[in-house]
């Protein structure tokens, strides 16, 4: 939906987020354990960091679907349970 050239997006609970806070979010839900777990990459599983992760996910765009599915998944659980964060 756009108006006067601006994408209006209500409610996507992606909007105006970066890769970089989406996957502090996860990190600190699972840990690095539990994303390797959930997505089996090996950035998330040998020696995992942001900074690396940030750089295969910036480059492969079928990993950072899965990573911001991860992510509005975890959002629906924690409302879903009634949490703040």
């Amino acid at each position: 939906m756009e108006h006067g050239g601006t994408h209006v997006q209500p409610r996507n609970p992606l909007h105006g987020m970066t890769l970089e806070a989406i996957l502090h979010a996860l990190v600190e839900t699972y840990g690095w354990d539990g994303l390797g777990e959930r997505i089996p990459v090996r950035c998330f599983n040998v020696d995992p960091s942001i900074s690396s992760s940030l750089r295969f996910l910036r480059k492969t765009p079928w990993a950072r679907e899965k990573v911001e599915g991860l992510y509005l998944y975890m959002l629906r659980e924690r409302q879903r349970r009634g949490g703040r964060r």
